[in-house]
Parts: structure tokens; C-alpha cells; sequence
């Protein structure tokens, strides 16, 4: 009896995508006792947010994928909606309209998105099997051009390019030609005066602060700075657990949240880094095998999206705290304290068990 039990509540969780993210929670859990000043209500707090995004990674890894291609279309929709209605009636919250007030809740429909844009276009190219022609690829570009803008009018620039990276993800592995990709980045080079333009004040500011933190060391330089120098006073070893005076002393900002991986480096160094780029490589290998031997085309390209953009997650966090990207407000990914980005990776997650145990189940 309990052997059934056991076998129907994990017959869709792949052991070896589970293992790595078990060691995640673990590591995330430690690594936020010491950011937090060794407080035990947020590490409650992160267990809760754990224990709901493992309730949804088990929902989305039963749903078939067949389920979820039947969801693209409508689920990309409702998320275009909610996008507008914040446009129209969102709530306004430290110069950003970025919620939309339900009256029972608060929702951020650009977290949808990031799994809405890449089913959709997944969906759409799937629908079209064989060589897409250079027509699909305009209609996947304005496809996801469209949520893209919706949020980065919010503004939320960091969002956007992480749902925009998920779509060109889907359109490269359709088969993306790379002249098309020439002369895309030709014409992005070209237009940068006018992307300039549009940017606010504060995200002006963020990218100078990139090639210059000290210009203002006390005000927009000051994360930068800071991370860098817990970045580079963990050495080889690390200061050890409970230990790194940048987090201790309260020097760091946002050490829970975006900046978590500074606190990481201090008190782990380098050869903590390398272990935890070695369990994200792990976790982004299985994502890929799993995107390679998928059943269908719409399977592959999501497997393939959302591991790819797993990938993004700690590309851009690692790079904006140790300097070499712009301050985009990204989390790192498994690690930092929050509820709706762990839930959407979750999700993200959930997915691609699906789509491995799903074409197991059709095999046999």
C-alpha cells in the first residue's frame, strides 16, 4: 500500500533533476540563516515558499505534455490581459506599476509570462512543422516583442529581458537562421540612441554605474562596490559559515534577495563557487538531455527554453553582483529568499519532468 502510495506521488519527478534541487534547498536555507543575521522567521518563511513551489512543480510534472500545448494559447492570452490591465489599473508601487489588485489578492502577471511566452511560441512552432519560413519567425518575434514591451513599460527591465532571452530561446532552436541574427543585432547596434532614449533616469544610471561604481560610491555605486569587495574577501576558501563581516557588519545591501551571492563568496570563496556552479551545470545538463529526447517538437523547444533560461537566472545575477552586468534586480536563482520567482522555477521544473516522464509513459 504504501509502496503505491509512494509510487503515485513520485512516478512524475525525475530523481536526478530532484537530488540537484533538494541540495539547492538545503544550500539556500544555510546561506540564508547567515545573510539574514541568523534569523529564524525567514528561514520559515523560505520553507513555506519552498513547500508551495514543490506543490506546484508536482502539479505541472502531471500535467502531459500534451495538456500543456493545449494551454498555450489561452494561458499566453490571459497573461496579454492581465499585462494591459495593469497598463490600466495597476497598482503603483515605489514608481513602478507592476501589481494588479484582484480585491481577494495582488498578482504580478509578468511572472506568467515567463512560462506563457515560451509555451506560446513553443506552441506556435510546433504548429508548424518542417523548415519554419522567415514569415513564422516575424510572427514569433512580434509574438514575444509584445509582453516584452507591455513589461518593460511597467517598468521592469530586468523581467522583460529574462522573458525576452526565453522566447529567443524557442526562436533559435526553430531553427533561427544566423544571417537572421546578424541582422537583428545590426539593427539592436543601430538603434541604441533610441533605446537610450526611452531608458529612465535610474537605468541610465545603473549602466554608467557599470563601467565606473565609484562616480557614486555612496548612492548608485554602492551594491556594486560592496559586492565586489565581499566577492573578493572570500579568497579561496572562504571566511567560513556565519563569518563574512560585509554581511555580519551589515554592509551588504539586499543580501537575501539579489545580492545573496556576494554572501555566498565571502564565506565559501572560490571553491564554494565552483560547487555551486557545478550543481546549476549539473541541473542545466539534465535540463538539456531531457530537451533532446523529447517526444515532439513543442516538448523539445520548451525542455529547451526553460533550461536555457535557468541559465540566464544565474548568468545575470552572478554577473550584476560581481560587476561585469548592470544592476537589474534578478535573483539568483534556487538560492535567494522569495516566493514567486522560486514558484516559477518550480513550475519551470515541473515541466520538464513532464516532458521526460511523459514520453516514458507513452514508450511503454
Amino acid at each position: 500500500m504504501i509502496s503505491r502510495i509512494f509510487h503515485f506521488l513520485f512516478k512524475h519527478f525525475d530523481s536526478f533533476l530532484m537530488a540537484c534541487l533538494f541540495f539547492a534547498m538545503l544550500l539556500s536555507l544555510f546561506v540564508l540563516y547567515s545573510a539574514s543575521g541568523q534569523d529564524f522567521s525567514r528561514i520559515y518563511a523560505q520553507a513555506v515558499n519552498v513547500s508551495v513551489a514543490l506543490g506546484v512543480m508536482w502539479l505541472a510534472a502531471n500535467i502531459s505534455p500534451l495538456n500543456l500545448e493545449r494551454a498555450a494559447r489561452p494561458l499566453y492570452v490571459l497573461g496579454l490581459l492581465l499585462l494591459i490591465g495593469v497598463a490600466l489599473f495597476g497598482t503603483i508601487s515605489h514608481g513602478a506599476r507592476r501589481w494588479l489588485n484582484l480585491g481577494f489578492m495582488q498578482i504580478q502577471p509578468s511572472e506568467l509570462m515567463r512560462i506563457a511566452v515560451p509555451m506560446m511560441l513553443a506552441w506556435y512552432f510546433a504548429s508548424r512543422e518542417g523548415k519554419p519560413s522567415a514569415s513564422n519567425f516575424i510572427v514569433g518575434s512580434l509574438l514575444l516583442a509584445i509582453p516584452v514591451a507591455l513589461i518593460m513599460k511597467q517598468p521592469d527591465l530586468g523581467t522583460s529581458l529574462l522573458i525576452a532571452s526565453s522566447g529567443f530561446y524557442v526562436l533559435f532552436l526553430a531553427g533561427l537562421s544566423w544571417r537572421f541574427l546578424l541582422i537583428a543585432s545590426a539593427s539592436l547596434l543601430a538603434l541604441t540612441p533610441v533605446f537610450w532614449s526611452l531608458l529612465h533616469e535610474y537605468q541610465r544610471k545603473r549602466i554608467e554605474i557599470l563601467f565606473d561604481p565609484t562616480q557614486d560610491p555612496l548612492g548608485a555605486g554602492y551594491h556594486t562596490i560592496q559586492a565586489i569587495i565581499a566577492i573578493g574577501s572570500g579568497g579561496g576558501a572562504g571566511k567560513g559559515w556565519l563569518n563574512g563581516t560585509q554581511t555580519q557588519l551589515d554592509f551588504l545591501p539586499e543580501r537575501t534577495t539579489d545580492f545573496i551571492f556576494a554572501v555566498f563568496s565571502e564565506e565559501f570563496g572560490f571553491l564554494g563557487n565552483m560547487l555551486l556552479l557545478t550543481l546549476f551545470s549539473l541541473i542545466i545538463a539534465r535540463g538539456l538531455v531531457i530537451a533532446s529526447q523529447a517526444q515532439n517538437t513543442f516538448s523539445r523547444l520548451l525542455a529547451g527554453s526553460i533550461t536555457l533560461n535557468f541559465f540566464s537566472y544565474a548568468f545575470v545575477n552572478m554577473g550584476m553582483v560581481s560587476g561585469i552586468l548592470p544592476v537589474v534586480g534578478v535573483p539568483l536563482p534556487l538560492i535567494s529568499y522569495g516566493g514567486t520567482s522560486l514558484v516559477t522555477l518550480y513550475l519551470g521544473f515541473g515541466i520538464l519532468m513532464s516532458i521526460h516522464t511523459h514520453k516514458k509513459l507513452v514508450a511503454t
